[in-house]
């Protein structure tokens, strides 16, 4: 395809200006380091000499990271904490990110998403995962924190450009609340940006949303092997949720968007032969589209802007962000 780089580039120094509401589920990676020392005499197991705790915004989190990175913090998160020792780590880690959390509604009755990596090394060898502990709430909220969440939305809703609905099925995003969300963002006139792994079709009247080529399958209910699949797979979620643009990332075979009236394009990948961790990398592409939508761009450039800044991510460890500073230097270099 033919990528007109001034387009780019103006679209880009763009990022900075909208405002960007992130509603789902809140979640932090905690990530935890030791070196090896030696083998426990109790059990069959590793012992490790603590180094280090940190904490990495993860789930909706790292969208609204992503976020904050490009367009100076102007953004905010809806969502739940427990009120545990995690939730006071994760209001930490948004406010050392400059993130906005006076929407985050607290329910003691639920478990701030955790997800803990013990991570081991010892001087002539990487530092590699040793186990993960999940600490979540799955059940969806309850009557009075949902109602809460709404209100919350409703009051945030108007000082926004665009939503972004980051939904990892952990229970925030219950049926009510993504209903309402969408119908709120529509009154206001808001973009509305779809980050979901299932159930895809329930999603209506929304602008756009970002599904993987797995996730694509499963809701469309059959494989996507070939380019005529994709086209079919996206009318179908046009038809389904009333979207303006389908963006379905496809790994290594790069992106494909489908807009309304059959028009198709596909993106190849960047930098395809320098991944080396593709963690958090959806999020990169959705808070990237989200921002780049906002500011005026069509689904093509929004996509082809976040395909920069994926190939950007996933050169890096765990999960990362880029600037627009970091995007300029990779366009140029296409």
């Amino acid at each position: 395809m033919n990528i007109d780089k001034d387009k780019l580039v103006k679209y880009i120094k763009k990022l900075n200006e909208p405002k960007i509401l992130v509603v789902g589920d809140l979640a932090m990676d905690e990530m935890v380091y030791g070196d090896a020392e030696r083998i426990s005499r109790e059990a069959p197991v590793l012992i490790l000499q603590h180094t280090q705790t940190k904490p990495i915004l993860g789930g909706a989190s790292n969208a609204s990271h992503n976020v904050a990175t490009l367009n100076n913090a102007k953004v905010s998160v809806v969502g739940v904490f427990g009120e545990d020792y995690q939730a006071d780590q994760l209001d930490g880690a948004f406010k050392a990110a400059g993130i906005d959390t006076q929407y985050v509604v607290r329910d003691k009755s639920r478990k701030t998403i955790t997800k803990t990596r013990i991570l081991g090394s010892i001087t002539t060898s990487i530092t590699q995962q040793i186990v993960r502990i999940d600490r979540q709430t799955n059940a969806p909220l309850c009557s009075e924190t949902e109602e809460n969440v709404l209100k919350n939305i409703e009051k945030a809703m108007p000082n926004y450009d665009a939503v972004i609905l980051s939904n990892y099925h952990i229970g925030t995003l219950t049926d009510n609340v993504i209903t309402k969300t969408i119908e709120i963002a529509n009154k206001f006139g808001k973009k509305i940006i779809v980050d979901a792994q299932r159930d895809l079709g329930c999603y209506k009247n929304i602008t756009s949303m970002t599904p993987n080529l797995p996730d694509t399958q499963k809701s469309v209910g059959f494989e996507l092997n070939t380019e005529e699949d994709l086209k079919k797979a996206g009318d179908k979620l046009l038809r389904e949720t009333d979207a303006e643009a389908i963006l379905i990332t496809c790994g290594a075979d790069g992106m494909f968007v489908a807009e309304r009236n059959s028009k198709y394009t596909k993106i190849p990948v960047f930098n395809k032969s320098e991944v080396f961790d593709v963690t958090g990398a959806g999020d990169t592409v959705t808070a990237v589209y989200s921002l780049a939508l906002a500011a005026g761009a069509d689904p093509v450039y929004a996509a082809l802007i976040g395909n920069v800044a994926a190939s950007i991510v996933v050169r890096q460890w765990g999960c990362a962000t880029t600037t627009v500073d970091e995007l300029l230097s990779a366009v140029e270099k296409l």
